[in-house]
């Protein structure tokens, strides 16, 4: 076994437990357990926040700030925002580059199944072959371009916003 699930949990820690429902705090961890595997990672650690920008930082905290800025709208609003499925959503937005990235010869490049399918759909499927619910799907799935066409929750909102901000926030301190 590779990637283990105390280091998800460990790497996780603070934000998993704004996920009320043990389910779906347990789905969201298989999640990304499975997605290491497939992907053939050592540790989730390892991958890249994006292959756009040189240096980029780590995927874990990207995601990690993507789930607190996505908390942090949360508490500000009024509305009747699940709050569960946000934070599942925000952990796993970008849980498929575990299956779009390799590393080859020393260099993280988009692999094969990555040229065929960019993380927001390998992430939505992975999340929906492993039983999570269709409104965490769809976070994933919409959080990036590939939603533009379509309908967003006010959780796929949120997470499509905190997203960007931090890609461009990043693009630019380059």
């Amino acid at each position: 076994m590779m990637v283990e699930r105390n280091d998800i949990e460990s790497i996780f820690s603070e934000e998993l437990q704004w996920i009320k429902d043990d389910d779906l705090r347990n789905k969201v961890v298989s999640v990304w357990k499975e997605a290491g595997e497939r992907g053939k990672w050592h540790s989730i650690a390892d991958a890249p926040f994006t292959l756009l920008i040189e240096n980029s930082g780590s995927l874990t905290d990207h995601t990690k700030r993507i789930t607190k800025l996505a908390k942090v709208v949360f508490d500000a609003r009024d509305e009747s925002i699940n709050c569960d499925y946000l934070i599942a959503g925000a952990l796993l937005h970008d849980v498929g580059k575990l299956l779009e990235y390799e590393k080859i010869n020393g260099k993280y490049v988009k692999g094969e199944y990555g040229k065929k399918f960019r993380h927001p759909v390998s992430g939505a499927l992975l999340a929906k072959e492993l039983g999570l619910p269709d409104e965490v799907v769809l976070i994933i799935y919409a959080h990036s371009h590939e939603g533009d066409k379509l309908e967003r929750s006010p959780e796929a909102i949120i997470v499509n916003h905190c997203d960007f901000i931090d890609f461009e926030i990043k693009k630019t301190l380059v």
